[in-house]
């Protein structure tokens, strides 16, 4: 059936009538699709879009729902989607906004899964599972186009074997949407910038079901948006174009520090990146406990004989020397992988699959901050005395992220020291005492002078939330999102519409 013959199947119920562009409508008067009368209630017609995507579309009573239904934290697991629809192209998505749009059904896009607090999973909504988009193109320019269901470690590979590469994260297992979208804070981001600096075009449904491009050129504004605003905000992005480097020599490094040094350590190393080249990238990830401790980690832009230099000023500051001390050199793919915790495994294995089909997954709470400057280190570590099975991980910022201002994108951390996120793996059971622990945490940060927050660790109690994640770009974020999604088909309960 094509998309015409769709549409007229969908019925009265669910007529799609073309209207003229409203306040809040689309650029250059240009018409918006709506549902006929766009009211909510009744149940979406998902007979006719089974017959546009057959078995590909999941019901609860369908075999493989069980499996596809589930997002990467277990602990949203007791809100089953009503519908997975496995979308193969962006007609695909305009199809299943055709049918869902206007019914008062959530409505969201998944690429990993990997949403903190499960949005990508709406309790009774559709689920528009972008997994099978997942081609990762590196054109003869230097760009390399991603489906929106590529996940980090096969970005990654693609563009080894073309000897070039994007900064992102270390999740090998986390989809590139997300990531980009957030922002994307990664291990090269200090000398080649966020992951949403790299982007160059991407393609994107809107709410009203049109596809367009979004770049510097093209829809200017949504462009703005999407490097940095938010997952499931504007649209849902089917495809990105990114620009790319090519790969040099990589050095990546760990150190650990003894019990009783936490504080010393924290203080140097927050001084130590400050001023660190923009070669350097490095985290400090402090484990709660009686008492704390930490590790310093990282990748390096350049060699060993470069590096250690580097890494003899942290020591020689916290006037601590490390219990051990690893620097290895490696490929832009090894050290992807090291740095992703799968250095022995294959690209397969780096991202495996259950008997069921379905990633591993874990179940946690986690919760973050962004350090304007260096902060007091005692007072930092004594937020972690005696919290055993907290972590506090921070992410070294600076270098080529500070590059752009506050506004130039719709990330406004630019200037920041580095983000912090705390975590604790938990159980459904164990919820409530975890999130109450990662939340004094988090709270005592602010007292501290760390009250930006990183969007991408999203965060369901955090004080002024719009603020802290979107700072002076909030206002014109909310501009963009009443343009393109002005009926809020997409909107969550921390999307930018309701900050």
């Amino acid at each position: 059936m094509d998309r015409r013959g769709f549409l007229a199947a969908l019925g009265a119920g669910a007529a799609v009538a073309l209207t003229g562009a409203a306040s809040g409508g689309v650029a250059q008067g240009a018409s918006r699709r709506r549902v006929a009368g766009f009211v909510a209630g009744g149940s979406p017609n998902w007979a006719a879009l089974k017959a546009r995507l057959g078995g590909r579309l999941l019901l609860p009573e369908d075999q493989g729902y069980a499996v596809a239904r589930l997002g990467y934290n277990e602990l949203y697991d007791s809100q089953p989607p009503a519908a997975v629809a496995r979308c193969t192209s962006a007609e695909d998505v305009q199809s299943c906004l055709d049918v869902a749009r206007g019914h008062g059904v959530p409505i969201a896009a998944r690429s990993g899964g990997h949403s903190y607090l499960g949005y990508s999973v709406p309790n009774g909504g559709l689920v528009m599972d972008l997994r099978p988009m997942a081609r990762v193109q590196v054109q003869d320019d230097g760009t390399v186009q991603v489906g929106a269901g590529a996940r980090l470690i096969e970005v990654y590979a693609a563009l080894a074997d073309a000897g070039r590469l994007m900064p992102a994260g270390s999740c090998p297992t986390v989809g590139v949407s997300g990531l980009a979208l957030g922002g994307g804070v990664g291990v090269l981001a200090r000398k080649y910038g966020l992951t949403c600096d790299r982007l160059v075009s991407a393609e994107v449904v809107t709410a009203d079901s049109r596809v367009v491009t979004a770049s510097a050129c093209s829809e200017p504004d949504l462009y703005w948006a999407l490097r940095g605003g938010g997952g499931g905000n504007f649209g849902v992005v089917t495809r990105f174009t990114f620009s790319t480097e090519t790969a040099p020599e990589l050095t990546v490094f760990s150190l650990r520090f003894p019990a009783g040094s936490t504080a010393a350590v924290v203080g140097a190393w927050q001084e130590w990146v400050a001023d660190a080249p923009p070669e350097l990238w490095s985290n400090c990830v402090v484990s709660g406990g009686t008492p704390p401790t930490c590790r310093v980690g990282g990748c390096h832009v350049g060699s060993e004989a470069g590096l250690n230099p580097l890494l003899d000023r942290l020591v020689s500051a916290s006037a601590t020397q490390p219990s051990s001390r690893t620097v290895q050199a490696k490929t832009y793919l090894d050290a992807m992988k090291y740095m992703a915790g799968c250095a022995n495994d294959t690209i397969a294995q780096c991202h495996p699959t259950s008997e069921g089909g379905v990633l591993p997954r874990a179940a946690f709470v986690a919760v973050s901050r962004v350090l304007p400057a260096p902060l007091d280190a005692q007072r930092m570590v004594q937020l972690m005395d005696g919290r055993t099975g907290i972590d506090l991980l921070l992410d070294s910022m600076g270098g080529a992220v500070s590059r752009f201002a506050p506004d130039a994108t719709a990330f406004p951390h630019r200037s920041a020291l580095a983000t912090a996120q705390i975590y604790a793996s938990t159980t459904p059971a164990g919820k409530a005492a975890a999130t109450a622990e990662v939340d004094a945490v988090r709270d005592g940060l602010a007292a501290l002078g760390a009250t930006g927050a990183y969007v991408n660790y999203i965060d369901a109690s955090l004080p002024d939330w719009g603020t802290a994640y979107y700072g002076g770009n909030l206002s014109r974020l909310k501009a963009v999102a009443r343009h393109y999604d002005p009926d809020q088909v997409f909107a969550f309960p921390q999307s930018v519409a309701r900050a």
